[in-house]
């Protein structure tokens, strides 16, 4: 049976690569969005590196956040 230390170990791989895949997923999206779609994404990707960067924060709370600021953001995106 693997250890919690294991376990930690091989999620942060596990994350490791999902951040990877999506960096070059994005890269290879990104030519093709409009620009509006952009300037939206960008401010929701900021937003989300801004609140990660504040390290008293949890989780759990940057993604309750994220969601009730992003929804404005996310709205303009499926209306256009």
């Amino acid at each position: 049976m693997a250890s919690a230390s294991d376990i930690n170990r091989a999620l942060d791989g596990e994350i490791a690569m999902a951040h990877e895949r999506f960096v070059r997923a994005m890269e290879t999206r990104l030519p093709t969005v409009a620009l509006e779609s952009k300037e939206r994404y960008f401010a929701i990707l900021s937003l989300l590196v801004s609140k990660l960067e504040e390290p008293q924060k949890s989780l759990r709370d940057i993604v309750n956040e994220l969601m009730v600021e992003a929804a404005s953001h996310l709205m303009a995106e499926l209306s256009s």
